[in-house]
């Protein structure tokens, strides 16, 4: 059997464990959030009973009788796969509300965590646990294995100041062609472990599940083939403004079905939506979000690519490689328990000057930029003079590379290698 490999989101979970009563986990399929709170339940001094909806006598009975189904598998209890039944949420609610009524008036007994949600889909789950869960839930997401994760190295959030980095754990140094193999393996735990499972064929029925179970409970697609040539469109331009006509085009649907189908990517977490970065001190800045794709192996599945090397020496290889990076400082911050919504950025404006990436931290942002080189030169940092307008403190400027070491580029910013994030 594989031996479990420790979690990030680990301390995220257990400072929420006692203060909110309800915790909900979210994240695409098969990325551990089963697997994680069976290790918190096997090491909880506490019996917690499980119930997971995938059972349909089981999810029957919570969408018909939810108050029943509440009395039947007491608390504390963990609901796997949550999304299946929304109804409960209001029952859920109410379960709160008197548990927390007894605190203060009743036998005093503390409320604690009394049920664990986990979903592959936040689109139906989210807008009702805003409004029945409001004040009384704590939301975790999760995806697959960071790099830090499969090494079993600290991860703290990626900030890119200068000072912080320079006392911060590399990962190991890896060659640019153990990164492409990393990189198309992807980060699901099942492709991760010590059982050979064959990438195309673990990819393959990851796509039909997802069809089969996520999909066609959100949306009724008649052609479910351009569904996944949609998907596929989408993989090909990872790392690029999102541009709802131009996948349209590709693939023969119209714009607003390509909003419809992009929005159910995003919401069962298979994309990740980076917001451009604007105020009302610059005039030209372009509002499109980019896409990424939170898997790289999947991306690269469904693109085409089998071998690395194949894919090393493409023309997607710069995509591919940015969009690992990204998702890799995304997971710093969702493993954390940190939103990067909030944090994390891009820019472009009409004057085609960009930035990769835009950290926000105290109130003083870092300029990125990702490059597949390792030696990228000066030009990597020319856009950089662009965040002097954004009316904000600014910190050194990064180029994230393939260098072996930190290097200055002048008194303000640096070349700093991968292992860094």
């Amino acid at each position: 059997m594989e031996k479990y490999k420790t979690r990030t989101i680990e301390k995220s979970l257990n400072s929420l464990i006692g203060n909110c009563p309800v915790i909900m986990i979210t994240g695409p399929r098969q990325v551990g959030k089963t697997t994680l709170l069976n290790h918190f339940v096997v090491t909880s001094k506490e019996k917690i009973n499980y119930v997971s909806l995938d059972n349909l006598l089981i999810r029957s009975q919570a969408i018909e009788d939810p108050e029943l189904f509440l009395r039947t598998y007491e608390p504390p209890l963990i609901i796997d796969e949550f999304q299946y039944a929304p109804e409960l949420l209001s029952y859920i609610k109410i379960k709160v509300d008197q548990a927390r009524k007894n605190e203060m008036f009743g036998d005093g007994k503390e409320v604690g965590t009394l049920y664990f949600l986990t979903g592959s889909q936040i689109f139906q789950t989210m807008k009702n646990v805003s409004e029945s869960l409001a004040g009384r839930i704590g939301i975790l997401d999760l995806y697959g294995f960071s790099a830090r994760e499969l090494e079993n190295i600290e991860e703290p959030i990626f900030i890119p100041n200068i000072e912080l980095l320079k006392n911060k754990e590399k990962v190991k140094m890896k060659s640019t062609g153990e990164i492409f193999e990393r990189i198309i393996n992807g980060s699901y735990p099942e492709l991760n472990n010590d059982k050979g499972i064959q990438r195309e064929q673990f990819y393959e029925t990851y796509i039909r599940t997802y069809l089969e179970r996520d999909v066609r409970q959100l949306i009724n697609i008649k052609d479910e083939n351009k569904f996944i040539k949609f998907i596929s469109s989408v993989a090909a331009r990872t790392a690029q403004e999102y541009n709802a006509q131009d996948i349209a085009n590709d693939i023969g649907i119209d714009s607003k079905t390509a909003d419809e189908w992009i929005s159910i990517l995003k919401n069962t977490n298979l994309i990740y939506m980076l917001s451009a970065y604007s105020n009302n001190n610059i005039k030209k800045a372009i509002k499109r979000p980019k896409i990424y794709f939170m898997d790289t192996g999947l991306a690269c599945y469904l693109t085409g690519y089998i071998n690395y090397e194949t894919l090393e020496k493409s023309a997607y290889n710069g995509a591919i490689f940015e969009t690992y990076i990204i998702s890799e400082i995304i997971k710093s911050y969702t493993n954390n328990g940190k939103d990067p919504r909030t944090r994390l950025y891009y820019y472009r404006d009409t004057n085609q000057q960009e930035i990769d990436l835009l950290v926000f931290y105290d109130n003083t942002v870092y300029p990125v930029e990702i490059k597949k080189s390792a030696n990228p030169g000066n030009t990597a940092i020319k856009n950089f003079n662009v965040v002097k307008k954004f009316g904000t403190e600014i910190g050194n400027g990064t180029v994230l590379c393939m260098m072996e070491n930190i290097m200055a580029i002048d008194e303000n910013n640096y070349y700093v290698p991968i292992e860094y994030v």
